[in-house]
């Protein structure tokens, strides 16, 4: 090969290295994109004092292998607090895209047996942890 087309070749390599670091998402961590979102299910459920159902969703629909809702500041000083709400799996869980705080998806159970979802308090920032296999995913929320 002549100067010319070693000069080429290695021009080329560079700039497929520069476009796969800086234009795909080959080379950044894989993360679960998480939102949330409260609804009113029941039309009188607002005037009776009863709170919102609180919604999770996640980026594309998967198998989900753990789900913790904690206090967001006691998290921040303690990363072993006490979860509110704690699924866990032990083998394969159904596939999902969205699912309810406190709902029972198969597959996932309990991280302690006979353990049921806490009550959420507003104005209170939490935090959701959701795993699936080596991806994971946290979002801040608050019920207003």
């Amino acid at each position: 090969m002549t100067k010319n087309n070693w000069l080429l070749t290695l021009l080329a390599v560079v700039l497929f290295v520069v476009y796969a670091i800086y234009f795909t998402g080959w080379f950044q961590p894989k993360t679960i994109q998480i939102r949330s979102t409260y609804r009113n299910l029941h039309p009188r459920a607002a005037r009776e004092g009863v709170l919102p159902a609180l919604i999770f969703g996640v980026n594309r629909q998967m198998q989900i292998s753990e789900i913790r809702v904690v206090p967001f500041d006691g998290f921040q000083t303690n990363k072993n607090i006490l979860p509110l709400w704690h699924l866990v799996t032990d083998s394969n869980s159904i596939p999902v895209k969205t699912f309810y705080y406190g709902q029972y998806i198969r597959g996932l159970h309990p991280a302690f047996k006979g353990t049921h979802a806490g009550s959420l308090e507003t104005n209170v920032p939490y935090l959701i942890i959701v795993t699936s296999d080596r991806i994971k995913g946290e979002l801040k929320f608050e019920l207003k």
